[in-house]
């Protein structure tokens, strides 16, 4: 089974497209080893959309709220059912949505302007009703619709393909959990003039943990949505700005533009290896 790690961005483009980052999982239980196969860069919707068709068995990591708030949707009057809830959405529109959120937040009193979902309490993630630093409402807008859209399974919320599976991963919590539940430190930043060589080392730390660590879990399902939430986090670690790692190691520099360039045969890297993709800087995706 391929699993992907998708980090995500709402307004994709040639700057700072949605990375895609793919491996397999092999081996035995408790002799689990997750292998890059390959890292792409999608540039728009369109390249995003025909990706999530792409036929599976493959389980994805997407780095981004599938939903928002239940407390939030019950004070705004929407739709409970999550497929009626995104329709609604996307028929809103992003300016009309900003709208929405924006007078609910200026009504809610202070100290509890973002209600979060028990999830991201546990993880420690964004209110999904945050439309700043980051979108993570817009994220959730353009992401959703699509996975909707894409007919994928999204356990808990629809049943869809069970050969495509759509999780919600949280790189920060996969960094913490590797870090002994602590927080590292900055390990990225989207503005590549304010890279520093302290947070590509702590990458570099990251990749290290993966290997050393592995994928530890119950079952081949856990450890798969695990391997994913991590995978994410590799897609994040690694840059989102050129073509696939594979079509990197052919030729130096960005490479042509076209996705099938990156579907031919995969070259395979161990992780934490000099080759392996997972250590060379370049920009973020968010």
């Amino acid at each position: 089974m391929l699993i992907h790690g998708i980090d995500f961005t709402s307004a994709p483009g040639r700057r700072k497209g949605i990375t895609v980052a793919s491996g397999t999982l092999s081996g035995r239980p408790g002799e689990r080893r997750l292998a890059v196969e390959g890292i792409v860069t999608l540039e728009g919707w369109p390249q995003f959309e025909a990706w999530l068709r792409s036929p599976g068995p493959w389980i994805g990591g997407f780095d981004f709220p599938f939903s928002l708030p239940r407390e939030a949707v019950v004070d705004l009057g929407w739709p409970q059912q999550w497929e009626l809830l995104v329709r609604h959405c996307a028929a809103l529109g992003r300016v009309r949505l900003r709208e929405l959120l924006d007078a609910y937040r200026e009504n809610r009193p202070v100290g509890d302007k973002y209600p979060h979902r028990r999830g991201d309490r546990a993880a420690g993630s964004h209110s999904p009703v945050k439309l700043v630093n980051p979108p993570v409402a817009l994220m959730f807008l353009e992401g959703a619709q699509r996975l909707a859209a894409a007919g994928v399974h999204v356990p808990g919320l629809r049943e869809g393909d069970p050969m495509r599976v759509a999780l919600e991963a949280y790189p920060g919590f996969a960094v913490r959990q590797l870090s002994g539940g602590g927080r590292p430190g900055s390990y990225k930043n989207d503005a590549r003039i304010k890279q520093t060589p302290e947070q590509r080392g702590l990458r570099r730390r990251i990749v290290k943990q993966l290997e050393r660590k592995g994928c530890p879990a119950a079952s081949a399902c856990a450890q798969a949505g695990r391997c994913s939430g991590l995978w994410s986090t590799t897609a994040r670690a690694t840059g989102s700005t050129r073509c696939s790692a594979r079509c990197r190691r052919r030729k130096p520099g960005p490479c042509a533009r076209r996705i099938s360039a990156c579907r031919r045969k995969p070259i395979r890297w161990k992780v934490g290896s000099p080759r392996c993709p997972l250590l060379r800087q370049s920009r973020i995706g968010a």
